[in-house]
């Protein structure tokens, strides 16, 4: 990749400290990894629904969303996918100097990519929500028909069935969508995050 010479920091008048003063809240990344079918976007979606009725500033980032705009001369190798990834942290980390809340909800599927994210921001700064869900149940969902296509061989390097999902070892936050619904989910963040005074 190339890199760009004669780049100066410019700092900025106002700072992340004063924009959270402002919002009343502060910012940070919640970061939904799991297997394509597990839920990330629905919870994702929801939680920014009830962060918004409780005037937390907040914005999603979508995994295929991304994908349609600033990664979209991305593929799905292992480099593309973290490249990916080290976009979206980039600009999740614009987000929480900003004063907001991100939601990204991205496969992610490897601990190296996630943990270069973890290390772009401060302490308490990035939340790891892991969305656990059996394959076979994701199989069974299959919003978008991706597992049938993957087992036919019409997608390659397909988290889950061709290539791998590396778990999260320890996520601020475990959700089993097989097991709980969507409004016992997204409750259970809310109250890490008021337990930890982050809202």
């Amino acid at each position: 990749m190339k890199k760009s010479t004669n780049v100066v920091w410019h700092e900025q008048s106002l700072t992340k400290e004063t924009r959270r003063k402002q919002n009343g809240h502060n910012s940070f990344v919640i970061w939904f990894t799991g297997l394509s079918g597990s839920g990330k976007s629905t919870l994702a979606n929801a939680l920014a629904s009830r962060l918004f009725s409780d005037n937390v500033r907040n914005y999603v980032l979508d995994g295929d969303n991304v994908r349609h705009g600033l990664n979209k001369d991305l593929g799905f190798s292992e480099e593309d996918r973290t490249e990916n990834i080290r976009r979206i942290g980039e600009v999740s980390k614009l987000f929480v100097d900003s004063g907001q809340v991100v939601l990204t909800a991205f496969i992610s599927p490897f601990q190296t990519d996630r943990k270069l994210v973890r290390d772009l921001l401060e302490e308490k700064e990035f939340i790891e929500v892991y969305v656990k869900c059996s394959i076979d149940t994701c199989e069974e969902r299959d919003p978008k028909g991706l597992y049938v296509k993957a087992r036919q061989g019409l997608i390659k390097d397909f988290t889950g069935i061709n290539s791998p999902y590396e778990e999260p070892e320890n996520p601020e936050i475990v959700i089993e969508t097989d097991r709980t619904t969507i409004e016992e989910s997204v409750e259970q963040v809310i109250q890490y995050l008021k337990q930890n005074a982050l809202i």
